[in-house]
């Protein structure tokens, strides 16, 4: 049998290691040593107990998601998976987390509980509530000192001043917590508030632990508004926020997520008045325009222009009228004038002015038509063209023959 090189027996312990299912997510407790941090990030240390030692490796993009890190003399529970490091052929643990030791049973136990709940369906997407566009009352779970409260009330402050907020005060730590977080959040569901947020700043798993407890959980739940959870940093992780109908990665993100900002709201509230503004412009000015159409049509249809129409046809009739009563007066005038001519030329004043007279009877004004109906000394009025006289009849008067007295 031909001999192995030492790079092809590294390699085929390499896969012998790495390809353990048991070694690839493997828990290991022990006290670090050698532990040195290097300026790439990266962090090299051991992991021993009493009867032996492991290296260990954590790389930089894993170091920074732990809460905690490992330090010399310090006892760790580790998780990672089992490597080979061929050029010195040495095995290692590849650490992706870090916890120190004696949170290994809180840890269970937390699974645990995070496995109850979620099979009673405290978890499930279709109970969260969404939360209030424009809540007017907020009500805050923590503690009167705790460094969350104020960065809470300051975010509360900047984004939504109008709000009324209310505190129900409580400790956040401790064996006493659970029983008074979850009366203040009973509390403050009787208060009648829109919203309400559960807080505290960052810790260990045992400084969180109280909100990983059932009761306060159950309590959550039953919140009859919505509720926000803004427990720890943004890599810790509590039974509160799963149950919770909102997860904040930090107290201050909670007061973010529970509130509008009411400068954008401001903004955007001027830009619906602008718009606004602009419609009720334009809606004004088509309906100056369609009352103007109306007036003009109303001005050519209604009664005033219809009576005026019906005046000027009055006019322009009673000036034909009185245009044609001018042409018959003038025509009857002109008839009157010829027949006035006419007359006068037939009237007794002409007759007298040609030389002829009008003789009538003194004594009964009877015209005188017959010589022979008058009287010797009767007395006779005659007229004459100009003037009248009286005389008296000579002798006996007597028919003359007319040619007679034309001879005569």
């Amino acid at each position: 049998m031909n001999p192995l090189s030492i790079a092809e027996l590294s390699a085929h312990i390499k896969d012998l290691l790495e390809g353990d299912p048991l070694l690839e997510d493997v828990w290991v407790e022990g006290e670090v040593s050698n532990c040195r941090p290097y300026a790439s990030g990266h962090w090299y240390f051991s992991l021993k107990d009493e009867k032996a030692t492991i290296g260990c490796v954590m790389w930089k993009f894993q170091a920074q998601r732990q809460q905690h890190l490992p330090e010399d003399g310090g006892r760790f529970r580790m998780h990672g998976r089992v490597s080979v490091y061929a050029e010195r052929g040495q095995y290692q643990l590849l650490v992706d987390q870090v916890e120190p030791a004696g949170q290994g049973d809180l840890h269970a136990r937390f699974e645990a509980l995070k496995r109850k709940l979620e099979a009673e369906g405290l978890f499930d997407a279709a109970r969260k509530r969404a939360l209030p566009a424009y809540p007017m009352r907020i009500g805050i779970v923590t503690s009167r000192q705790a460094a969350a409260l104020r960065d809470v009330l300051n975010v509360l402050a900047r984004r939504w001043p109008v709000a009324e907020v209310l505190l129900a005060p409580t400790q956040v730590q401790g064996d006493a917590a659970p029983p008074q977080i979850v009366a203040a959040i009973e509390a403050l569901g009787r208060a009648g508030v829109d919203l309400v947020i559960v807080t505290r700043g960052g810790g260990s798993l045992e400084d969180l632990w109280a909100f990983n407890d059932e009761a306060v959980a159950r309590a959550i739940a039953a919140c009859p508004v919505p509720l926000i959870s803004g427990v720890g940093h943004e890599v810790d992780f509590s039974i509160a926020d799963f149950v919770a109908d909102l997860r904040a990665p930090t107290p201050s993100a909670a007061a973010e997520l529970a509130t509008p900002d009411i400068d954008e709201l401001r903004l955007a509230l001027d830009g619906a008045r602008m718009r606004l503004d602009r419609r009720m412009t334009a809606r004004l000015g088509a309906a100056e325009d369609l009352l103007a159409a109306l007036r003009r049509r109303l001005a050519l249809a209604g009664p005033a222009r219809r009576l005026a129409e019906a005046r000027e046809r009055r006019a322009q009739r009673t000036a034909r009228l009185v245009r044609a009563m001018q042409g018959e007066l003038r025509l009857r005038r002109a008839g009157l004038a010829a027949r006035a001519e006419r007359l006068a030329a037939l009237s007794p004043e002409a007759v007298l002015a040609r030389g002829y007279a009008h003789v009538t009877r003194k004594t009964d004004g009877r015209t005188v038509t017959r010589s022979g109906d008058l009287n010797a000394c009767e007395g006779l009025r005659i007229r004459v063209a100009e003037g009248s006289f009286e005389a008296l009849v000579a002798g006996q008067p007597s028919l003359f023959d007319t040619h007679e007295e034309d001879e005569a």
